[in-house]
């Protein structure tokens, strides 16, 4: 199966504003309370959040870090992360597809890269060129952490254990993993650069 095209993602926001419940799921809160337990610092320079949504998770990482980058594919979603984070001068959001459209590009790269639940999106080509990507806009010693539902993607290209591992193999050696946890839903890899 393809990766999946911006198309697909906008069909899902135009037919609902949350099409994941990111504001209103326990799981989603759940899991982003353990996103944000897993970073191994208290605060960053410069994060790339890759697959930025509704911002939700976005407003969490804002405040720990001086610099935030937000990519999504998807216009309908950025327009609500837009209004979310009003206020929020050092977060920048950006309409684009990773890895084809890459980010401006701070001049030592990233200190955090985070890629929570769009892996499995990809088909493996992509997932491969989205690795080496990251390691061109990972500064040395940066944080790429990875989050995925461990549940059935049946209209995905991969699941989400076959893009983590895909993914993790791609960096090796240049990133390693440092830490990792599971849960019965998702599973979370923090990888070093």
């Amino acid at each position: 199966m393809a990766t999946l095209p911006p198309a697909y993602f906008d069909a899902l926001y135009s037919g609902n504003a949350d099409p994941w419940g990111f504001e209103t799921s326990a799981y989603e809160a759940g899991k982003y309370a353990a996103t944000m337990a897993a970073l191994s610092r208290g605060r960053y320079d410069s994060v790339l959040e890759i697959g930025c949504s509704i911002g939700v998770l976005t407003a969490a990482l804002a405040d720990r870090c001086d610099a935030l980058l937000g990519i999504d594919v998807a216009e309908t979603a950025l327009e609500q992360a837009r209004v979310r984070l009003t206020g929020k001068p050092h977060v920048k959001l950006a309409h684009g597809q990773f890895p084809v459209v890459m980010p401006e590009v701070p001049k030592d790269g990233f200190d955090l890269i985070l890629l929570s639940e769009v892996l499995y999106y990809l088909d493996r080509p992509t997932l491969i060129d989205a690795a080496l990507a990251t390691l061109t806009l990972a500064r040395p010693g940066a944080d790429i952490l990875l989050v995925h539902w461990l549940g059935p993607t049946p209209d995905y290209p991969l699941t989400g254990e076959q893009a983590a591992e895909h993914f993790i193999a791609a960096l090796w050696p240049d990133a390693q993993v440092v830490a990792q946890s599971r849960q019965p839903d998702y599973r979370i890899d923090l990888l070093r650069r």
